[in-house]
């Protein structure tokens, strides 16, 4: 014989129950069947609301009666025939009549005790399993109802009775020996005292009368329908990447549901635990699907992590002083006390030192426990041996369970390090001696990075999530968001990197989706979004709270250069091509470098320099590795070497600049390049990478544009100088010409000073043939002493530029 449980959705309404019945029809020419069934969705909770409006003389109880009868009976009109609606439309009404007795009665005394609340929820069951119980009988004849209060008997503790298992399992045992019908349908829920009045088994207790009648009747299995594909690795509203779990043992399953895995009701596993008794976790609306098997004999080659589950609205409480230390009994004084205010303990810890004891409760009960222990302990409290309790609200508990973790080493180190990688502070940590779970408190608003951090380290094939806040999408944004699309699937299959845009703003608009903008559409998204706001912009990305989040600066924005502080200090990644913020004031540079070692968030800049190049990854290396660098020489402009490659007797300064900027090699302010601020930004960046402590104002900059042209406010202003002082500009050329040079903007850098210029390269000199827009850095160094570390390349350009950082995006989901 089997037992089948559907409940909550799987009878929501009366196409679900047709479901059902058909899944119950198909299992029924196989062998004999118990089913037992929940109330229709929402009922239980209408019923609860109805009976303490009606306490609270609140006249609207009686609506909610009109509401749960035509919820029925619309029930009825849509699952039972004509021919049988009429008897069992008198049975249901008769019974709504009796409900609304119960209410009127709460309504004229003005309470409602613990007893009649237990009698009127069991109305939820009662009728719904009157009517499957009929629908039933319309496709199975030989079926029929069994009150679930004439076999199951429990003690008089109305809300969550106690089962008493012998009288139980003998009134089941003779039942259902004596019964000959194929399939026999009962309410869950719901069971009696021994005098006879209704109780109830608490809520989801309807996983719990199944358990019961199975173990009663040494059943084959049992098997809870329910919604989703069995029991999850992670709560997949959460997670949504969780995997449904083929097999797993019934203590893995008793730790998941007690850590609020809601598919199944945690007591549901211990009256079977003893028989052996096999459990499905199946879909009703998906009946193919493996589901979940719970038994004795799980995988055990699988993952030793079979699932992370967490518990929410936690409170934690500390009990602590000197006065505990070697004073036998002070545990037992403190778990006394909650007893006796039945106040449940669902996480506890202890230091070996004896000096304080930490234990979780729920969140609604944390201000009556701190009360209740305060007066306990008072005269230990007066005395200054013991503090008042701690308490500290809106916590959550996170758990890995898995039978095999006793076997497997470091799976705590992996937990731990996991989650302050993404700076998650773990506030209390618990582990049983059979090492079946792992438990960690943490702040509740940190769960959902949490759990998806840990189901991508334990359960994703190690596959990083890495999620972008992008800001700035001109001509390198454009580049890099096309890189990103193309490249998305070789990363995640060859890097085990999945990267996500979750956010694009430029000037005038900004996009969120904490789901991944669909980059082949991400312009439209970005059209359709909000007025970009800077401010807005870090308040989402921080409140999403999402792992392995990174900010991306496109921009040469001073006001985004000057806001990286706050993604750092909220363990968000910046990556940036922006120079701004590295080669500003000194002790922003340090404190920005600081925030990103403090908080555990990277902070990359490989694009500040060289674009593309891996200048700076280079330099970091060297300086890592114990070598210390003592002279720098550097054509680090991609757009001036570009310019004066160019530039030629039929090829003008000024068309020259232009169409640098063009090809896209110049900032938007051509100004920055061609008065060497920019390279002098990109030689005090090397410098202070070099581990010296330099300012801007440090560096000579031989600037070689006329006054004029420097003193222009506007683009056109500046365009039109260069043309006005073409003679000037005539002059450095044919100069060069008659030294049998090339004009090259050079930053150098020794002995404690650092100079910008144009100069004059002979043709013996490596930057003499230094093509098109290539940047090319020589270190001198302890080691590169008389041939120095040279590094040469494309500097400049959108394509380059977006794949430095891409590059930089990848190094982070490296680590």
């Amino acid at each position: 014989m089997k037992v089948l449980k559907f409940g909550g959705t799987s009878v929501a309404n009366a196409q679900n129950i047709q479901l059902a019945i058909n899944i119950v029809n198909n299992k029924a020419k196989e062998e004999k069947l118990a089913v037992v069934v929940s109330a229709l969705s929402g009922v239980t909770d209408m019923l609860l609301t109805a009976s303490q409006k009606a306490a609270s003389k609140d006249e609207t109880y009686k609506s909610s009666i009109e509401e749960i009868k035509q919820k029925h009976f619309d029930t009825i009109a849509q699952l039972i025939d004509s021919a049988n609606q009429n008897q069992l439309l008198i049975k249901i009404n008769s019974q709504i009549n009796q409900l609304q007795t119960l209410l009127d009665g709460c309504f004229l005394l003005g309470e409602l005790s613990p007893r009649t609340s237990d009698a009127i929820a069991s109305f939820g069951e009662l009728l719904s399993s009157q009517i499957i119980a009929t629908a039933l009988q319309q496709s199975i004849p030989n079926s029929n109802f069994k009150d679930s209060r004439e076999l199951i008997k429990t003690n008089a503790n109305f809300g969550k009775a106690s089962v008493d298992f012998e009288v139980t399992n003998q009134l089941i045992a003779d039942y259902f020996n004596a019964n000959k019908s194929q399939v026999v349908l009962l309410p869950g829920f719901i069971a009696s005292s021994e005098d006879g009045n209704t109780t109830t088994l608490g809520r989801g207790g309807s996983d719990y009368t199944a358990a019961i009648i199975a173990n009663g009747v040494q059943a084959s299995s049992l098997e809870i329908w329910t919604d989703v594909n069995g029991m999850f690795t992670a709560n997949p509203r959460i997670v949504k990447q969780a995997q449904p779990i083929e097999t797993i043992s019934y203590q893995e399953a008793m730790e998941l549901s007690h850590f609020g895995a809601k598919v199944l009701y945690p007591p549901t596993i211990q009256p079977v635990l003893h028989a052996a008794i096999p459990i499905w976790i199946k879909n009703t609306f998906e009946p193919e699907a493996f589901g979940t098997l719970i038994s004795n004999s799980p995988d055990a080659n699988a993952n030793p992590i079979k699932g992370i589950s967490h518990i929410d609205h936690i409170a934690l409480l500390t009990l602590e002083g000197s006065g505990m230390i070697g004073v036998a009994g002070s545990s037992k004084r403190l778990f006394e006390v909650l007893s006796q205010h039945g106040i449940n303990v669902i996480f506890i810890t202890q230091a070996s030192s004896e000096h304080s004891i930490c234990i979780g409760i729920v969140n609604a009960d944390a201000d009556r426990a701190k009360a209740a222990i305060d007066k306990a302990f008072e005269l230990e409290i007066a005395q200054n041996k013991i503090d008042p309790c701690i308490v500290e609200k809106d916590l959550c508990i996170v758990a890995l369970v898995g039978e095999s973790m006793k076997n497997h080493q470091g799976l705590s180190g992996k937990m731990f390090s996991t989650l302050g990688k993404n700076n998650v502070n773990i506030r209390a940590i618990a582990q049983g001696a059979s090492e079946r779970n792992i438990s960690v408190v943490i702040n509740e608003k940190d769960v959902k990075k949490a759990l998806n951090t840990l189901h991508e380290r334990f359960f994703e094939d190690n596959t990083k999530q890495l999620n972008l806040f992008v800001m700035g999408v001109g001509n390198v944004g454009e580049k890099f968001i096309d890189q990103i699309h193309q490249q998305k699937k070789f990363l995640k299959d060859n890097l085990k990197i999945n990267v996500r845009v979750i956010a694009l703003s430029n000037s005038r608009k900004m996009a969120f989706d904490e789901e991944g903008i669909a980059l082949k559409d991400w312009k439209a998204a970005l059209d359709q979004g909000e007025a970009a706001n800077v401010t807005s912009f870090i308040q989402k990305a921080v409140a999403m709270n999402l792992r392995n989040s990174i900010f991306v600066d496109i921009t040469a924005n001073y006001e985004i250069a000057a806001i990286y502080d706050q993604f750092l200090r909220k363990n968000i990644a910046v990556v940036t091509c922006n120079k701004i913020a590295c080669s500003s004031q000194y002790d922003n540079y340090k404190n920005l470098k600081s925030l990103s070692r403090k908080y555990n968030a990277p902070f990359l800049f490989e694009t500040n320099v060289g674009a593309g190049l891996p200048i700076i990854d280079t330099l970091k290396h060297l300086i890592a590795s114990g070598d210390k660098v003592n002279r720098i020489n550097a054509v680090l402009s991609g757009s001036l070497n570009f310019i004066f490659n160019n530039f030629s007797d039929t090829y003008s300064f000024h068309n020259v600049v232009k169409e640098a900027g063009v090809q896209g090699f110049t900032e938007p302010d051509p100004k920055i390049d061609l008065s060497g601020v920019d390279v002098a930004r990109k030689i005090l960046i090397l410098i202070r990478e070099s581990g010296y402590a330099m300012e801007m104002e440090d560096i000579v900059n031989n600037s070689f544009l006329p006054a004029a042209c420097m003193n222009t406010t506007n683009n056109d202003d500046f365009f039109a100088s260069l043309i006005e002082h073409a003679d000037h500009f005539n002059q450095l050329l044919t100069e060069a010409k008659a030294k049998d040079s090339r004009l090259k903007f050079v930053a150098s850098f020794e002995n404690g000073k650092a100079s910008v210029g144009l100069q004059f390269i002979p043709s013996d000199s490596p930057f003499y043939n230094l093509e098109g827009k290539d940047n090319i850095v020589q270190f001198y160094t302890d080691r590169y002493v008389d041939q120095p570390l040279l590094i040469k390349g494309a500097g400049a350009g959108a394509a380059v530029t977006a794949s430095g950082i891409f590059a930089d995006v990848i190094r982070i989901g490296n680590v």
